[in-house]
């Protein structure tokens, strides 16, 4: 196997390293060496709204609940629970159960065999 000339390998090398230089410029936010927009730290000196665009209640005041929000949390907690009981009261019909229960019976009917054959011979 002929040996790679360092010409070649040069010329390789330079093609990978452009190859991955142009993966960059396919990637969200553009390539280079500039700031992204992910990463910059911004241009606002504080925020231009609230939560949800809802400005919090007055001191002392509680927020006042939207018509949706209480069947949803009833709904949400019942779903918990219904899952919850649910699943813990399944039956389990692993293939691990089955195969413990069949060796349990086959050695108590082992054992009556035994047993009974111990009586024969008495």
């Amino acid at each position: 196997m002929p040996a790679i000339s360092t010409a070649a390998a040069a010329a390789a090398g330079d093609m990978v390293r452009a190859r991955l230089r142009g993966a960059s410029l396919r990637v969200r936010g553009g390539g280079g060496d500039g700031a992204r927009r992910w990463t910059t730290p911004g241009h606002e000196e504080r925020p231009k709204g609230h939560l949800f665009n809802r400005p919090p209640p007055p001191a002392g005041e509680s927020r006042k609940w939207e018509d949706w929000e209480l069947p949803c949390y009833v709904t949400s907690f019942l779903t918990v629970v219904i899952l919850g009981v649910g699943l813990n009261a399944k039956p389990d019909l692993t293939l691990e159960t089955w195969a413990h229960q069949k060796a349990l019976e086959r050695l108590q009917e082992k054992e009556l065999a035994a047993a009974a054959g111990d009586a024969d011979a008495a």
